[in-house]
């Protein structure tokens, strides 16, 4: 069994090193025993960090979290709870007429509060804006910020899919823990777009949603010449194609965090494996040129 060493996603920040992804929790129907059995089985492997956001499941994932921790109230202290707030998806019912993003303090106010008592706890660990609100005031978001810190009900904030001028604005406003992003061999650009060099810069780490690309890493069809590069590193490595995947990933030096999604017990023992994985060089570059289909310039 892999166990992962303690890491930060910055000075100061929540021990992380890879996060347990529950956005299609409501999907896997597990029984409460199962449920149990796979975040008790994350937790052996040193998987501590369960990533949520209050709409997943149609707002309905967290509570299932939450149903969990209820019951197992003594082990809050072991685990950091990282979730998201801002998207307003099309509901007739809450009256909501059309997709938008909401950044106001009313808005993150109530998201919290709705979060902590759906999750069973008194704080999050890690707050995020979820989508880039080109209504956002930063000010008015640094400000909500403070409160929810001097409340106690917040303990640090971050973002998620803010590019980098957007992330500069308001870190300029406020500290910042993370940009959560989307990265994996199926979609590079973060690597080249600015998004980990700042993070590099700043001293954080960025945290990584599809880091299998939904999965399609695995399927030969979906990419044939990549997956063949993956296969052959990881039979020469003797780990699975999705460990080398995730390697990849935490070979870059700004240290992204992936967030593993699956009900699969085995997709968290692969994510755990990645972590005790350093990648060669030229295995990263191969799998680079695969991906893009060309070597580089």
């Amino acid at each position: 069994m892999h166990t992962l060493p303690p890491a930060q996603l910055a000075p100061g920040g929540p021990v992380v090193q890879v996060a347990a992804g529950l956005w299609r929790l409501h999907d896997w129907n597990f029984s409460p025993a199962e449920l149990a059995h796979w975040i008790e089985h994350a937790i052996s492997l040193g998987i501590t960090t369960f990533d949520h956001a209050d709409l997943y499941g149609g707002f309905r994932c967290e509570a299932l979290f939450g149903q969990w921790l209820k019951a197992n109230s003594g082990r809050r202290e072991h685990i950091q709870l990282v979730s998201k707030c801002s998207i307003k998806p099309e509901d007739a019912s809450r009256g909501w007429q059309v997709k938008h993003y909401d950044s106001s303090r009313a808005h993150i106010l109530a998201s919290v509060d709705t979060s902590l008592q759906n999750l069973g706890t008194d704080y999050l660990d890690l707050l995020l804006i979820h989508r880039p609100d080109p209504l956002m005031n930063p000010d008015e978001v640094a400000d909500t910020f403070a409160s929810l810190k001097a409340s106690g009900k917040v303990r640090h904030f971050g973002v998620s899919n803010f590019s980098p001028s957007q992330f500069a604005l308001l870190a300029s406003r406020t500290p910042l823990l993370t940009n959560q992003l989307e990265a994996s061999l199926l979609h590079t650009a973060p690597l080249f777009d600015g998004s980990f060099d700042q993070c590099l810069q700043a001293g954080i780490r960025p945290m990584v949603w599809s880091p299998l690309a939904g999965g399609l890493l695995l399927q030969a069809a979906a990419h044939p010449a990549l997956h063949a590069v993956l296969a052959d590193i990881a039979g020469e490595l003797a780990v699975q194609p999705a460990t080398v995947a995730l390697a990849w990933l935490l070979r870059h030096p700004a240290r992204p965090l992936p967030i593993v999604g699956s009900r699969r017990l085995s997709a968290l023992d692969e994510a755990a494996a990645a972590c005790q994985l350093h990648l060669e060089r030229q295995h990263w570059f191969a799998l680079l040129e695969a991906a893009h289909g060309h070597s580089v310039a």
